[in-house]
């Protein structure tokens, strides 16, 4: 049997029940593997799984992070990485569950990352960039160091534009030209949960009313009113950034549903490129996510 079990792939695929489920038939833990999960407070906008969706099994790395703070992905993979050490030695599966591929890949394989170490007053020095100049100004900093790079990330995802800057600054080498390969560090089995790209968007669309049912523009306010303000990295969350946009700008609740479910379809899109690189991922159709299935690939 595999030593560890990913469920990945796209929002809205439903990988919180069918992980919850896995690790409460194997009497093991999920080990969340999602980059806005691990702050408190940002329950809503995050699907944060309710401890009735849990079905009693211990989930780890949510609720970790004050709203207030920045997180990064080598932050992610000490902590995670014990919680799977520690269940592993235990002889149990770990479950890792989520849609943050940088989070995963950091578990599963001996990533250097391009052997660069973050430097925050580099990150700031960027972000003061980003605020002042904007986000086309930024990019056209990355065409001009790292052509690649330029090439396969997007203008908006300001997140990796700035990594491939600091990365460039500090090393003097471009990220383009630094190879992570994806070396295991333990047997694992990953699935993907594969709906049509229609049926996709339609649950995609659902969450978002049932968030704004719930009081997805009550909780941003509540959180504003704590102190966690855009220039938080909790707050670049898709959900919570276009919420803040809207109060700034006075937007109906309409269009800022209608703003979060494109931006969550590009997402879920860029997440599907992403976990299409993972090796060895199986896709499963809708029909098959359960446990028994699973289990039966575990033993393969």
């Amino acid at each position: 049997m595999k030593k560890v079990l990913v469920i990945c792939g796209a929002t809205a695929t439903g990988k919180t029940a069918l992980a919850a489920n896995s690790a409460l038939a194997l009497g093991s833990e999920v080990i969340s593997a999602d980059s806005q999960l691990i702050y408190r407070g940002l329950d809503i906008g995050t699907a944060k799984p309710t401890e009735e969706e849990k079905l009693g099994v211990p989930h780890r790395m949510i609720d970790v992070v004050n709203p207030k703070e920045k997180y990064s992905v080598s932050d992610y993979k000490i902590a995670a990485m014990a919680h799977m050490q520690r269940l592993i030695n235990g002889g149990k599966i770990p479950v890792i569950c989520g849609g943050t591929g940088f989070y995963i890949n950091s578990l599963l394989f001996d990533l250097g990352y391009g052997g660069t170490q973050g430097d925050d007053k580099v990150r700031e020095k960027y972000a003061r960039i980003l605020e002042e100049r904007g986000k086309e100004y930024l990019f056209s900093l990355l065409e001009k160091v790292d052509e690649p790079s330029s090439k396969t990330i997007h203008p908006n995802d300001t997140k990796r534009v700035i990594r491939a800057l600091e990365i460039y600054e500090l090393s003097g080498k471009r990220k383009s030209d630094q190879c992570d390969e994806l070396n295991p560090v333990c047997d694992y089995l990953a699935v993907a949960i594969d709906y049509p790209r229609d049926e996709l968007y339609l649950r995609i669309d659902k969450r978002v009313d049932e968030m704004f049912d719930r009081g997805l523009v009550e909780e941003v306010k509540g959180l504003l009113s704590e102190g966690v303000d855009e220039n938080c990295q909790s707050m670049q969350a898709i959900g919570y950034k276009e919420v803040l946009e809207g109060l700034k700008n006075g937007y109906s609740q309409s269009t800022m549903r209608d703003i979060i479910k494109k931006n969550t379809r590009h997402y879920a899109k860029r997440q599907i490129t992403f976990f299409k690189k993972l090796p060895s991922l199986v896709w499963i159709k809708p029909d098959c996510a359960n446990t028994v299935y699973v289990l039966e690939l575990l033993n393969d």
